[in-house]
């Protein structure tokens, strides 16, 4: 497969900043401080309108875990139809059972509405039973590509993992490696591990235009300025494709 460096971004104007400083794919999303959620359809219309890179498109109900109440994966069912329709290049999923393996029916409910678009198992996955047995289903399901840390806070941390994923599944599906990367990570990571798919948001925080600005007033979670905007860094991204195309040549 290709090599990847996608980009999750959860503004338009971060969507276009990583298209122009060299992202290969965007997953679209969001709420990035909550984990990453749905976006809404006008969102996605406004990246399409702007950038020219494969779009996929995240789908996630609501925060926390990854095991779905009947009215939540109906959602993600009319979500998945909706994007999928409007010409979305994936949709990121993943749903898990209780007892901590992945679900396969509704995942394959799922992928059936995507319609043939690309389909990745976000880190769902991360936090299943066991991650070779996800593998295998994810295969046997046609999902294509994993999003993971190796099951770890941090892909640093996951590297063993990562690099036992990589071996195991030889391409199918393509290995993602998320949560914490950069250049620098890149750097490290490749040569250990063999993937040639990185995933990063490449945050940083923009100072607000506000002049007049009433302190105190908290309009989500206390402890959070209200005037700090987190948008992509384009001279992250920009490293972080210089990383890994010197490691993994066209």
């Amino acid at each position: 497969m290709p090599k990847v460096l996608e980009v999750c971004a959860d503004s338009v104007e971060s969507a276009v900043t990583a298209a122009r400083s060299g992202a290969t794919r965007i997953e679209l999303c969001s709420a990035l401080a909550a984990g990453g959620l749905s976006p809404d359809e006008d969102m996605y219309r406004m990246v399409r309108e702007r950038v020219d890179i494969p779009v996929r498109v995240l789908l996630r109900p609501r925060s926390g875990d990854f095991l779905y109440s009947d009215a939540e994966y109906e959602l993600l069912r009319r979500q998945v139809r909706r994007f999928a329709a409007l010409g979305a290049d994936g949709v990121v999923i993943g749903i898990l059972r209780e007892d901590g393996t992945l679900d396969a029916a509704r995942m394959a409910g799922l992928i059936e509405l995507a319609g043939g678009c690309g389909v990745t198992l976000h880190r769902a996955f991360d936090v299943c039973r066991d991650p070779l047995e996800a593998l295998e289903t994810a295969r046997a399901l046609g999902v294509d590509t994993i999003l993971t840390s190796g099951q770890q806070a941090a892909c640093t941390q996951g590297a063993a993992l990562l690099r036992q994923l990589v071996q195991a599944a030889r391409g199918k599906p393509q290995i993602l490696i998320g949560a914490g990367v950069n250049a620098a990570v890149i750097r490290r990571l490749q040569p250990q591990t063999g993937a040639d798919a990185f995933h990063l948001s490449a945050k940083h925080t923009v100072e607000s235009g506000m002049r007049f600005r009433r302190e105190g007033v908290p309009m989500g979670q206390p402890g959070l300025s209200e005037f700090a905007i987190v948008r992509c860094d384009g001279a992250a991204v920009r490293a972080a494709r210089a990383a890994l195309d010197a490691l993994c040549p066209a």
